[in-house]
Protein backbone atom coordinates (compact mmCIF):
# COMPACT_ATOMS: atom_id res chain seq x y z
CA UNK A 1 0.00 0.00 0.00
CA UNK A 2 0.88 3.66 -0.57
CA UNK A 3 0.35 6.57 1.09
CA UNK A 4 -0.73 10.42 0.65
CA UNK A 5 -2.73 13.08 1.96
CA UNK A 6 -4.51 15.01 0.01
CA UNK A 7 -6.23 18.42 0.50
CA UNK A 8 -9.19 20.21 -1.73
CA UNK A 9 -11.36 22.25 0.33
CA UNK A 10 -14.19 20.69 2.51
CA UNK A 11 -12.82 17.12 3.44
CA UNK A 12 -15.81 15.69 2.87
CA UNK A 13 -16.03 16.18 -0.85
CA UNK A 14 -12.58 15.08 -1.22
CA UNK A 15 -13.10 11.68 0.72
CA UNK A 16 -15.84 10.88 -1.10
CA UNK A 17 -14.67 11.10 -4.19
CA UNK A 18 -11.07 9.57 -3.61
CA UNK A 19 -12.97 6.93 -1.90
CA UNK A 20 -14.67 6.25 -5.30
CA UNK A 21 -11.12 5.59 -7.36
CA UNK A 22 -10.60 1.82 -7.86
CA UNK A 23 -7.31 1.17 -6.02
CA UNK A 24 -8.16 3.46 -2.91
CA UNK A 25 -8.40 1.01 -0.13
CA UNK A 26 -8.49 3.06 2.80
CA UNK A 27 -9.12 6.87 3.46
CA UNK A 28 -9.34 8.90 6.37
CA UNK A 29 -10.12 12.57 6.94
CA UNK A 30 -8.23 14.97 9.10
CA UNK A 31 -6.46 17.93 9.82
CA UNK A 32 -2.58 18.30 8.02
CA UNK A 33 0.29 20.33 8.14
CA UNK A 34 -0.76 22.61 11.11
CA UNK A 35 1.34 23.69 14.34
CA UNK A 36 -1.66 23.46 17.03
CA UNK A 37 -1.34 19.73 18.55
CA UNK A 38 -4.85 17.18 18.44
CA UNK A 39 -6.82 20.32 17.14
CA UNK A 40 -10.74 20.11 16.97
CA UNK A 41 -12.96 20.87 13.93
CA UNK A 42 -13.83 24.40 16.00
CA UNK A 43 -10.48 25.17 16.44
CA UNK A 44 -9.26 24.67 12.90
CA UNK A 45 -12.82 26.66 11.58
CA UNK A 46 -11.02 29.44 12.88
CA UNK A 47 -7.78 29.37 11.00
CA UNK A 48 -5.50 29.76 13.54
CA UNK A 49 -4.10 26.33 13.91
CA UNK A 50 -2.51 26.01 10.54
CA UNK A 51 -4.21 23.16 9.67
CA UNK A 52 -6.01 22.45 6.40
CA UNK A 53 -8.89 19.79 6.38
CA UNK A 54 -7.51 16.74 4.28
CA UNK A 55 -8.07 13.08 3.45
CA UNK A 56 -5.27 10.61 4.03
CA UNK A 57 -5.48 7.78 1.18
CA UNK A 58 -3.86 4.63 1.34
CA UNK A 59 -4.16 3.05 -2.21
CA UNK A 60 -2.94 -0.54 -4.12
CA UNK A 61 -0.02 0.52 -6.57
CA UNK A 62 -1.61 -2.65 -8.54
CA UNK A 63 -4.80 -0.97 -9.70
CA UNK A 64 -3.93 2.77 -9.45
CA UNK A 65 -0.12 4.35 -9.65
CA UNK A 66 0.11 7.69 -8.16
CA UNK A 67 0.46 9.83 -11.00
CA UNK A 68 -2.97 8.78 -12.28
CA UNK A 69 -4.41 9.43 -9.01
CA UNK A 70 -3.16 12.72 -8.73
CA UNK A 71 -4.51 13.14 -11.86
CA UNK A 72 -7.92 12.63 -10.59
CA UNK A 73 -7.04 14.60 -7.81
CA UNK A 74 -6.25 17.41 -9.90
CA UNK A 75 -9.45 17.36 -11.59
CA UNK A 76 -11.96 18.10 -8.89
CA UNK A 77 -9.75 21.46 -7.66
CA UNK A 78 -9.19 24.91 -8.45
CA UNK A 79 -5.30 24.69 -8.17
CA UNK A 80 -4.80 28.19 -8.95
CA UNK A 81 -6.96 29.81 -5.67
CA UNK A 82 -5.77 30.27 -2.37
CA UNK A 83 -7.65 29.57 0.67
CA UNK A 84 -10.88 28.99 -1.64
CA UNK A 85 -12.74 25.54 -3.25
CA UNK A 86 -15.72 26.12 -4.27
CA UNK A 87 -17.69 28.34 -1.82
CA UNK A 88 -15.79 26.94 1.13
CA UNK A 89 -13.34 30.35 2.08
CA UNK A 90 -10.37 30.23 4.69
CA UNK A 91 -6.57 28.33 5.01
CA UNK A 92 -8.02 25.53 6.10
CA UNK A 93 -9.71 24.69 2.81
CA UNK A 94 -6.47 25.29 0.89
CA UNK A 95 -5.48 22.84 -1.66
CA UNK A 96 -2.61 20.67 -0.78
CA UNK A 97 -0.50 17.63 -1.88
CA UNK A 98 1.52 16.23 1.45
CA UNK A 99 3.92 13.36 0.67
CA UNK A 100 5.08 10.93 3.14
CA UNK A 101 7.15 9.35 1.23
CA UNK A 102 9.98 11.49 -0.49
CA UNK A 103 10.72 9.51 -3.79
CA UNK A 104 6.81 10.62 -4.39
CA UNK A 105 7.31 14.25 -5.04
CA UNK A 106 9.28 13.58 -8.55
CA UNK A 107 5.82 12.17 -9.85
CA UNK A 108 4.11 14.73 -7.73
CA UNK A 109 6.14 17.29 -9.30
CA UNK A 110 5.80 16.06 -13.19
CA UNK A 111 2.08 16.09 -12.13
CA UNK A 112 1.83 19.84 -11.26
CA UNK A 113 3.89 20.78 -14.50
CA UNK A 114 1.62 18.81 -16.84
CA UNK A 115 -1.65 20.82 -15.08
CA UNK A 116 0.20 24.09 -15.20
CA UNK A 117 -0.40 24.22 -18.72
CA UNK A 118 -4.31 24.41 -18.43
CA UNK A 119 -3.72 27.21 -16.40
CA UNK A 120 -2.81 31.11 -17.17
CA UNK A 121 -2.70 31.86 -13.44
CA UNK A 122 0.10 29.89 -11.22
CA UNK A 123 -1.10 26.55 -9.21
CA UNK A 124 -1.22 27.32 -5.63
CA UNK A 125 -1.41 23.97 -4.62
CA UNK A 126 1.08 23.18 -1.57
CA UNK A 127 3.56 20.59 -2.14
CA UNK A 128 5.04 19.63 1.17
CA UNK A 129 6.22 16.61 3.19
CA UNK A 130 3.17 15.60 5.52
CA UNK A 131 4.70 16.74 9.19
CA UNK A 132 1.73 15.90 10.68
CA UNK A 133 -2.27 14.63 10.34
CA UNK A 134 -4.65 14.41 12.69
CA UNK A 135 -7.76 12.26 12.26
CA UNK A 136 -11.19 14.45 12.24
CA UNK A 137 -13.81 13.54 14.44
CA UNK A 138 -15.74 10.62 14.15
CA UNK A 139 -18.45 12.16 12.61
CA UNK A 140 -16.90 14.05 9.67
CA UNK A 141 -15.28 10.39 8.99
CA UNK A 142 -17.33 8.94 5.79
CA UNK A 143 -19.67 11.99 6.36
CA UNK A 144 -21.95 11.70 2.92
CA UNK A 145 -22.35 8.25 3.42
CA UNK A 146 -23.46 8.99 6.90
CA UNK A 147 -25.72 12.37 5.52
CA UNK A 148 -26.02 11.31 1.83
CA UNK A 149 -27.80 14.49 0.66
CA UNK A 150 -25.26 16.64 2.84
CA UNK A 151 -23.44 19.52 1.37
CA UNK A 152 -20.17 18.50 -1.14
CA UNK A 153 -18.79 21.06 -3.55
CA UNK A 154 -17.51 17.59 -5.79
CA UNK A 155 -19.35 16.52 -8.37
CA UNK A 156 -19.37 13.22 -7.15
CA UNK A 157 -19.90 11.59 -10.52
CA UNK A 158 -16.70 13.04 -12.20
CA UNK A 159 -14.83 9.87 -12.22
Amino acid sequence: MKEIVLAGGCFWGIEAYLSRIPGAKETKVGYANGHAENPTYEEVCTSETGHTEACYVAFDEKIIDLESLLNDFWKVIDPTTRNRQGPDIGSQYRTGIYYIKEADLEVILKTKEQQQKRYARPIVTEIEPLTCFYPAEEYHQKYLEKNPRGYCHIDLNSL
